[in-house]
């Protein structure tokens, strides 16, 4: 057990619990005033249903002895067998509880981004409901097919250093069935649905990009060079994604707003996640500048499908997690992670190939799952609040309290 590693990862696995309450306020800040409660309560809450699902099932689920290559069995429920002890099959210098607590933070977050999609109209309890089946059913089952030993992908030689396709694809194919079948807000294309709070949802991209260190150099799992290059990476891309949005958005639109650099910024971190241990730092701004442009050109077009994303998840997460998976499959090199593989401009086509496959495949079975998942629970909870109450807001309608008093 190495203590400088077991430090670092401790510190990554808060850096990234605090992006929760960061998307929390980013979310926040995009809807308008009289839901501004209910929307942070979508993400907030789930740091206490999947945290406690993870404890019980969750971590077993997509971390246990494999059964198949397709999911764990539950022999590490409720964490039995998993103690202080490193385990050498993920983390072999950090205690168990410390990889698996890393772990819980990525889980935590993945259900809230989809909360995005529908934001100002979902009943909250058929949102609780929702996130713990979703994390039952779509997560933890694509965390295990990536990460997991004996996982089909994994084993396969397919990469993903920090989450692009088992955090960003997933929750962004799963915003767009969630559109889908919970269908527009009232008022959509007629009303002024425009964010109500930029500054805080400025305050939300911040604490991302401080927590995304954590989300991607903790990957590393040590101390050591590959975090720093990570971070490198990170950064990078997050600043060229800013610029990127930037940029694309005052030429077609006349301005730089500043919704859209907070944009860019997402963009450019969600598009570099699973490329961010691989990758050298020229193509990590790469990634990034490309992102900006692609995600703002999803997130246009996505208004002339006439498509209710509410907060772009699908534009933001589902196009960047698919656009970093593949060129993961380009750019990676066996210079910067011995541990990885060499992509396609290093003489590998074959990576590129595994890449786009996974990106193919958890993209489809997250859609269909949470297609599915979302009908049954219309038929049986309900999923929208009444119109007389999306009216209202969700803050009164949902939690008898207002975010503001004035």
């Amino acid at each position: 057990m190495n203590r400088g590693d077991t430090a670092w990862l401790l510190v990554s696995a808060a850096l990234v619990m605090l992006m929760t309450p960061g998307l929390a306020l980013f979310y926040g800040g995009m809807v308008r005033r009289k839901n501004t409660l209910g929307t942070l309560m979508q993400s907030f809450i789930v740091l206490g249903l999947v945290s406690v699902e993870w404890i019980l099932v969750g971590y077993s689920l997509a971390f246990g002895p494999d059964l198949g290559g397709v999911i764990g069995n539950l022999s590490w429920f409720a964490l039995s067998g998993v103690g202080v002890e490193p385990f050498p099959g993920y983390a072999p210098t950090v205690p168990h509880q410390a990889f698996m607590i890393y772990q819980m933070m990525f889980a935590v977050i993945t259900p809230a981004l989809i909360s995005g999609a529908f934001a100002e109209r979902f009943k909250f309890s058929a949102y609780m409901v929702f996130a713990v089946l979703w994390a039952l059913l779509v997560y933890n089952p694509v965390a295990h097919w990536m990460w997991g030993i004996g996982g089909w992908l994994r084993n396969l030689g397919a990469l993903d250093f920090a989450g692009g396709t088992v955090v960003h694809i997933t929750a962004g194919a799963s915003a767009l069935a969630a559109a889908i079948v919970v269908g527009r807000r009232k008022g959509f294309g007629t009303d002024n649905l425009a964010p109500h709070n930029l500054p805080m949802t400025v305050l939300g991209a911040g604490l991302l990009w401080f927590g995304w260190f954590g989300f991607n150099a903790g990957s590393a799992l040590a101390a050591d060079g590959l975090a720093t290059h990570a971070f490198l990476s990170t950064h990078a891309a997050a600043a060229a994604g800013t610029l990127s949005w930037m940029f694309t958005e005052w030429l077609h639109r006349g301005k730089p707003t500043v919704l859209g650099a907070a944009s860019g910024c997402i963009a450019g971190l969600g598009t570099i996640t699973p490329a961010s241990g691989f990758v050298q730092p020229v193509p990590a701004l790469l990634i990034g500048s490309v992102a900006g442009m692609v995600c703002y050109a999803a997130v246009m077009w996505k208004g002339r499908l006439g498509m209710d994303d509410s907060l772009d998840v699908v534009g933001v997460h589902c196009v960047g997690g698919v656009l970093g998976t593949i060129a993961t499959g380009v750019f990676a090199t066996m210079a910067v992670n011995p541990g990885g593989a060499n992509g396609l401009l290093y003489g590998n086509p074959k990576l590129l190939a595994v890449q786009a496959l996974a990106a193919g495949v958890i993209l489809a079975y997250s859609f269909a799952v949470t297609y599915i998942l979302l009908k049954v629970l219309e038929r049986t909870v309900g999923l929208r609040v009444a119109d007389e109450h999306e009216s209202m807001g969700l803050d009164l309608s949902q939690h008898g309290e207002a975010g503001y008093n004035w």
